[in-house]
């Protein structure tokens, strides 16, 4: 870790730490997260209620590796889309991530919605593993749950984009390869280069040295060839996520069909709302990429 610099001294980009932390902070942009919180709870519970649900399935040891899955129809030939929330790392589980499985169970899809340890008590390389092992344990369940295999989607918004992203990489340091078996990704306002991750508030909860800022900012490590992906990101999002969406759009332009949504009447917490939501720039372009098309809800 580093010493703390003098109060409004520049750390990243010109910006002192209380300007990089609001950057950080995407709360910042709207007048409450914790409305936000709530609606993702009351609307995932709504969402078990009204649709067939396995709940809690083990994907690996750890108490927090567990996802629910809403069967989807085709007997068996249905896409699964994986969802990945955010919550800085450090918040947010299944119980409040199961909102956007409606929608996409509508269009044809089936939807997984997994848990992950969060910081402080398990680190960034863990989480990037729990998601690899949450995608690993569904493809080899593909049979038994009802979907098709070579049409796994992976989906993160916020943090869970930046863990989403890492799953694409290959070799890596913790969990199984997955990188070859996803056929899309959806990446929702991520974070794809940590270094001002490191030098902000978030970091007091992930401890993020120098080398691990390197091992888990996915747009240093990207391969040549990736699946086709979505890159999405709402109209009130602070100028700094603006940057990572940007920058990573650019990064992924030589290595994949890129569909790249700026949605104008969104923020950065209710933009997944249109997953899977025909008529909407990301419901459009998820369903087209999960050859969904053409489906209303």
């Amino acid at each position: 870790m580093h010493d703390a610099p003098p109060a409004g001294a520049a750390v990243y980009r010109g910006m002192d730490r209380a300007t990089l932390d609001r950057q950080y902070s995407p709360s910042s942009r709207v007048a409450s997260l914790d409305a936000y919180l709530r609606q993702y709870e009351r609307l995932s519970e709504a969402a078990r209620r009204a649709h067939p649900v396995r709940t809690s399935l083990a994907y690996g040891q750890h108490p927090a590796e567990r996802l629910d899955y809403f069967p989807g129809p085709g007997a068996g030939r249905a896409p699964l889309l994986v969802f990945v929330h955010g919550g800085n790392w450090q918040a947010l589980g299944r119980a409040e991530s199961a909102f956007p499985v409606p929608p996409l169970l509508a269009a044809g899809a089936a939807v997984a919605v997994i848990e992950y340890g969060l910081a402080p008590d398990v680190g960034l390389d863990a989480m990037a593993g729990m998601v690899r092992r949450a995608v690993d344990w569904l493809l080899r369940h593909a049979d038994g749950l009802g979907f098709a295999p070579d049409r796994l989607h992976l989906c993160g918004t916020s943090a869970g984009a930046h863990l989403a992203a890492m799953a694409l990489l290959p070799d890596p340091s913790v969990g199984p390869d997955v990188s070859g078996r996803i056929a899309g990704a959806v990446l929702l306002s991520g974070m794809y280069d940590l270094e001002p991750v490191r030098l902000s508030y978030v970091n007091d909860a992930l401890r993020l040295d120098e080398a691990a800022t390197r091992r888990n900012s996915p747009i240093l490590r990207l391969p040549a060839r990736l699946p086709e992906t979505v890159v999405a990101r709402g109209g009130n999002e602070t100028e700094e996520y603006v940057r990572q969406h940007d920058r990573m759009v650019t990064a992924l332009r030589p290595r994949a069909a890129v569909t790249e949504v700026v949605a104008d009447r969104r923020d950065h917490f209710d933009l997944p709302y249109d997953l899977g939501v025909p008529g909407t720039g990301l419901g459009d372009a998820v369903l087209a990429q999960m050859g969904l098309e053409g489906t209303t809800a």
